[in-house]
């Protein structure tokens, strides 16, 4: 061989060595890279452990006892659903869209990597490279990096790493439920269980086909494929999803056909914000609460949970169809009835909605409206002064106000307009409580949140007029001197008082003037001359006591006049107190929740609640049936024949002075419930009793309620009467007066309707 083919062959191998060398060297700096990768020596990567628990940010969910999500708390309105509960047509949709062969590569397919290379190459859009699992990588830890070249290529390869590493910890399905668990749907809708509610208020696993196709459409741009702003775009972006799905052979071509001629349907759209829903003031005061709790509850780790974040479970009690039927039962008579009468009364008036106040008491009450709104707050922080906010009140502009039908409507009207005609709604606070284990059934604020905010069940407190009555005559028998046709004589009783003028209340009708009348009676017709009585005979000590035994815990001067109900109280106070007869003389507080859960559903807490025996059996039934009285035949007696309400019902009316405060509280052996009605400010009223007396304002949303229950048999509440003591020796005839009687509803309705 010649040295000059020897010289080649010498040239030839050292080219050769030097490739495989560059191609060695190649391989390991790729196999260094990916290792330093995986090492997290080049930023961030996922430890073990955050590959097994991978943390998301989580909505806590509020549930009711019979299972329905009543709303949530959260920074991403996001909830995980369980592999089960993902509906087939729902992971084929995503499948055939995203990631056809995702069954088939480990996190990364080459074949769509190479398609997306060359897309780029030609610029073509031949789709992207990014598996189903790339994609879960990118949502489960996303990080700021720059977007030089270099930036984008190192994030890439981080991103592969994630995949794989996500691939080898989890099942395929696994995958599939945390990638659909995490993406954005737009509207606050994050995870696939938080958008079937936005858009279709339907369950994760109830998704139709096409809505399953329409959901995965809209990842692609959650803005522009969005059902509700782009109904176009949604209803193409739907179809092209279909299309892939009859492609790949998951549904039939006589199916796509017929599918992609449906029209969208979001009639059911609904944001799931703090403000819309179930239960909105149940949720808002359960939110202070739980917050307190979580403060006193650490981790084992020493952090505090958070109820935005961690995605707990709250398990209320709450009952969902209850919970429906009392904010119907507000909505009925609050906003479809009263409230238009309550405008038709005003209308006209100089003065409107302000009753026996002066201008310059009118003129109070609305500068500190005016200093309480956001609006004055913005101007003041802006250094505008007094007068030039003022000026900016009182000149008219247009605006978004509250509608009287439960809206809102657009209207040319100035903020100091809009002040006093906010002062004119009605405003209702209602709750229910199961009688025998405390557990609050449905809970009512006030008529609509977004306008309203103020809590009228544990928050407001007002005076409770007549309500307060029944504990008075309670005191009578505990004593075991008075029963139900007990008579004591209907005149005038004066108290003195000590460094006051003596005191003798009036009674509100003419009701048997001047003659001898039962203890049922007087309370049927509410006749102060007998509360009177009561209190000189045992004075108010006695009863400040009894009711603070009764779970209230407000202040109560003890002054004669308590026994007529000038004592302010909250609704929740008056539930819980007065619950106490329906519970044969146990008082048992009211609460609201019976277990909180983490994410994974570990109990982290149980809550009961507290009970004590108030008064003898005898006793509370004494009352009761006193109670039973004022709806047979007294101030409430159009629950019988108005409302047609058959089954056991106690109760009592409560009306204050001027007809600020209308109250009913009101139970039957299923359950027991308390209404009052009113507007904001007291001064803002009815101005005749008949239309602002609490049998008129208030009890009409206990009878709906009520008649709403029983009509529904999945609650199969009975109608069985209250059940007397046993084993107890009395006379029948000091129960069953002869004047409280069927026959005395016609004389009745004349005087109390």
């Amino acid at each position: 061989m010649s040295n000059k083919k020897k010289s080649t062959k010498k040239k030839n191998n050292k080219a050769i060595k030097r490739l495989w060398i560059l191609f060695g060297c190649i391989w390991a700096f790729v196999f260094l890279l990916f290792t330093f990768i995986m090492l997290g020596w080049l930023g961030f990567m996922p430890s073990f452990e955050e590959l097994e628990n991978p943390k998301t940010n989580l909505a806590s969910e509020i549930i009711s006892e019979d299972g329905y999500v009543l709303g949530k708390y959260y920074v991403e309105n996001r909830s995980n659903v369980p592999i089960g509960q993902l509906p087939e047509n729902l992971v084929q949709a995503l499948i055939a869209t995203e990631d056809v062969r995702y069954r088939d590569h480990s996190g990364i397919d080459a074949r769509a990597l190479l398609r997306a290379v060359g897309g780029m190459l030609t610029f073509s859009n031949k789709g992207g490279g990014s598996t189903i699992t790339q994609q879960l990588a990118k949502n489960l830890f996303p990080r700021e990096t720059d977007r030089t070249f270099i930036g984008v290529v190192f994030a890439k390869l981080k991103e592969w790493v994630v995949a794989v590493k996500l691939e080898r910890n989890y099942s395929k399905d696994e995958i599939l439920a945390m990638y659909l668990n995490t993406v954005d749907f737009g509207n606050m809708s994050h995870g696939i269980k938080s958008a079937a509610k936005t858009y279709f208020d339907k369950e994760t696993q109830d998704l139709t086909a096409t809505e399953s196709a329409l959901l995965v459409g809209m990842l692609k741009a959650p803005t522009k494929y969005n059902p509700r702003r782009n109904p176009e775009n949604a209803l193409k972006r739907r179809n092209t999803v279909l299309s892939q799905m009859n492609k790949y052979g998951f549904i039939t071509d006589e199916e796509f056909e017929t599918m992609k001629e449906l029209p969208i349907d979001v009639s059911k759209f609904r944001l799931q914000d703090h403000r819309s829903g179930s239960a909105t003031y149940f949720r808002e005061y359960l939110r202070l609460e739980l917050n307190k709790w979580a403060k006193e509850n650490p981790k084992p780790d020493g952090t505090h949970w958070d109820i935005y974040k961690d995605g707990l479970k709250i398990y209320t009690t709450i009952n969902y169809t209850m919970q429906k039927y009392a904010e119907e039962a507000v909505q009925e008579w609050i906003v479809g009835s009263l409230q238009p009468e309550f405008f038709k009364h005003w209308a006209g008036k100089k003065n409107a909605p302000f009753d026996r106040i002066n201008e310059k008491e009118t003129e109070q009450i609305m500068v500190r409206a005016m200093k309480n709104s956001s609006r004055y707050k913005e101007l003041k922080e802006a250094g505008v002064s007094e007068r030039k906010i003022r000026e900016i009140f009182e000149t008219p502009c247009r605006m978004w106000v509250y509608d009287a039908k439960g809206g809102e409507k657009d209207t040319l009207m100035s903020p100091w307009d809009s002040l006093r005609y906010m002062k004119s709604f009605l405003n209702c606070g209602f709750m229910a409580m199961d009688p025998t284990t405390g557990k609050v059934k449905a809970y009512v604020g006030g008529t609509n949140y977004e306008y309203f905010q103020y809590d009228h069940v544990t928050l407001a407190k007002r005076q409770v007029g007549s309500t307060f009555k029944p504990f008075v005559y309670t005191i009578a028998m505990q004593q075991g001197e008075y029963y139900p046709c007990s008579q004591i004589p209907n005149v005038p009783v004066t108290i003195e008082q000590p460094n006051l003028p003596p005191w003798t209340p009036k009674n509100s009708n003419d009701f048997k003037q001047g003659q001898m009348v039962t203890l049922s009676e007087a309370l049927a017709n509410s006749l102060n001359y007998i509360s009177a009585y009561l209190m000189k005979r045992y004075g108010p000590s006695a009863i400040v006591q009894l009711v603070r035994q009764m779970g209230v815990t407000s202040d109560i001067p003890e002054v004669p006049a308590i026994c007529l109900g000038t004592c302010e109280l909250s609704l929740y106070e008056m539930v819980g107190a007065i619950n106490t007869f329906n519970n044969k003389g146990v008082y048992i507080k009211p609460y609201f929740v019976t277990k909180i859960c983490n994410s994974k559903g570990n109990i982290l807490a149980t809550f009961n609640t507290e009970q004590k025996e108030v008064m003898d059996e005898l006793s509370a039934y004494k009352t009761v049936r006193l109670m039973e009285g004022v709806v047979l035949a007294g101030t409430a007696v159009r629950l019988r024949y108005r409302y047609k309400l058959d089954m056991p019902i106690a109760g009592k009316t409560g009306t204050t002075d001027d007809n600020s405060d209308g109250w009913f509280m009101g139970y039957t052996p299923a359950f027991t419930a308390g209404v009052w009605v009113g507007c904001e400010d007291r001064a803002a009223r009815f101005r005749s009793t008949a239309l602002g007396q609490g049998a008129n304002m208030a009890l009409p949303v206990w009878a709906i309620f009520a008649k709403k229950c029983y009509e529904d048999k999945s609650l199969n509440f009975s109608k069985q009467p209250f059940v007397a003591p046993e084993n107890t020796d009395w006379d029948v005839n000091l129960f069953n007066c002869k004047e409280a009687n069927a026959n005395s509803i016609q004389e009745t309705k004349h005087n109390f309707d």
